[in-house]
């Protein structure tokens, strides 16, 4: 289709897909027939859930007062549609072909002092859990943590699973400046590996390269957000801390930032400058070996570029996202389908079967 005919048909008015100063069209990957409920592989059926699905709770916000716009509803479209009116997500999740989203809130209260933060915590999981269950066939969830405190992130995580039903816990990239590998967080990551539960990692950004950053083309989201990810990853293989927590379950957005897409430098880094690395850490496989053990969303556009992660992390290791209500990738099960190099097994798993082992629901 040409952008005169795109046009002409008011697809991009109805995707609320927008036109940059950069002149760049968002056009959608996956070709054919849009998919749609209930979702089958080769006449197999298979549940499909979005693990990178987003929303927010007005009551949360009000604890903020008069900052809460700023966190909530930041200038970016969808952004309204994360304040979660039921039978309006359940319509777009029918449109996307998807069963189940599981839920998470990116974390706006890391900066805050211990009881603000331990509050808005509380209300939104226990929002959360509220939400889930009235919908439980249509919707999971990660719960909040004060991660900043890790003495109640630890008590946080063990209630959100143990007695609220949620299904593991939504984190930034970092907290406040320290990195995930600190000593600090061990309790945490040692009571997610406890209870079996996975960590979905969601950036927040680069903010201390925000003058490179500015300019044309949202860089500071565009860049910064895939390249936090990639750091904190980065820092977990290399300062042994998944060596400490073998067992801990990590999915990480955006297809895990660049770090699969240039993983072998890391295997060459030490080798080659050894004076940059700690001779006290000794980790148990090559660095790459690492990325066998994490998860992956598939929020990365093109089948290519699937197939390339595929490649280097395994098929089995990449499961569904979507980013909602953000319209960065609004057909991500046809996205899938349009992957040729994955067998129909391996689009199964990615679609919602290996979800579906690391939340515990029924396929």
């Amino acid at each position: 289709m040409n952008r005169r005919h795109f046009l002409k048909g008011g697809t991009a008015a109805a995707t609320g897909i927008v036109f940059c100063s950069c002149g760049l069209l968002e056009r959608a990957h996956a070709q054919g027939a849009s998919r749609t409920l209930p979702v089958a592989v080769n006449g197999k059926k298979v549940k499909t859930i979005d693990v990178h699905a987003h929303c927010h709770f007005r009551e949360a916000g009000a604890l903020l007062g008069a900052d809460a716009a700023a966190v909530q509803l930041p200038p970016v479209n969808g952004a309204a549609e994360a304040f979660i009116e039921i039978d309006k997500r359940l319509k777009a999740m029918d449109g996307q072909a998807v069963d189940m989203e599981v839920l998470s809130i990116n974390p706006f209260w890391y900066g805050r002092d211990r009881e603000l933060a331990g509050q808005i915590v509380k209300l939104q999981n226990e929002k959360l859990a509220e939400l889930c269950a009235s919908k439980p066939d249509r919707f999971a969830a990660f719960a909040s943590l004060t991660l900043q405190a890790p003495d109640l992130a630890v008590t946080e995580l063990e209630t959100a699973v143990k007695k609220q039903g949620l299904k593991g816990a939504a984190i930034g990239g970092i907290v406040n400046g320290v990195e995930f590998s600190d000593p600090k967080f061990d309790p945490v990551w040692a009571k997610a590996e406890e209870l079996g539960v996975p960590l979905f990692i969601h950036p927040q950004g680069v903010p201390e390269l925000n003058k490179r950053l500015a300019g044309n083309g949202w860089l500071g989201n565009t860049i910064a957000n895939p390249l936090e990810t990639t750091i904190a990853l980065s820092h977990l293989i290399f300062e042994g801390t998944l060596d400490k927590f073998p067992g801990l379950k990590v999915i990480a957005a955006h297809g895990g930032g660049y770090l699969p897409s240039y993983a072998d430098r890391s295997d060459h880094a030490c080798m080659v400058g050894p004076a940059g690395c700690k001779t006290d850490v000794k980790l148990k496989k090559k660095p790459t070996e690492y990325l066998n053990q994490l998860y992956f969303d598939s929020l990365i556009f093109s089948p290519e570029a699937i197939r390339h992660l595929a490649a280097q992390v395994g098929a089995s290791q990449i499961v569904l996202g979507s980013d909602y209500p953000y319209p960065w990738q609004l057909k991500p099960v046809d996205h899938i389908f349009a992957c040729d190099s994955l067998s129909d097994d391996q689009k199964v798993a990615i679609l919602g079967g290996t979800a579906a082992k690391l939340f515990g629901v029924a396929g």
